[in-house]
């Protein structure tokens, strides 16, 4: 089985969608594997962040994410879940995502697009071992 990592950011989680996001994924096959309702530290939050710290919106992107709790995630699925998950978020802009996405659904805001998925099977291992290292 495949897994991979996701994130019901704080918009999602204040606007009480992660019921939904977590039953779109259930539904489509996937299983949720570990789960925790947490508010992500700076640390942490810049370790996932990492590969944007030299861009100009890097400090906005920690500020959101650690604004409030987030439902970090591990899911799998029987291969590429990261593209399956991928494909389900819809494109990072809300407004140009696709109606059926959940960003394209439920999302407003390029900023504040509710949800993250890994973008590739090395980026899903990296993830899971930041928000759910092996003892």
């Amino acid at each position: 089985m495949d897994r991979t990592l996701v994130i019901c950011k704080p918009d999602a989680v204040e606007r009480g969608l992660v019921g939904e996001i977590i039953g779109r994924l259930e539904r489509k096959g996937l299983t949720l594997v570990a789960a925790e309702l947490r508010t992500l530290d700076e640390a942490t939050a810049g370790r996932h962040y990492e590969e944007h710290k030299d861009k100009p919106f890097f400090g906005e992107l920690v500020e959101f994410i650690t604004g409030g709790p987030s439902m970090v995630m591990v899911v799998e699925g029987p291969g590429d879940t990261w593209k399956v998950v991928r494909t389900m978020m819809g494109v990072t802009n809300p407004k140009e995502a696709a109606p059926g996405t959940i960003r394209g659904d439920f999302g407003l805001l390029t900023g504040q697009n509710l949800v993250h998925g890994s973008d590739g099977p090395e980026s899903a291992e990296h993830e899971i071992g930041i928000f759910f290292p092996s003892p």
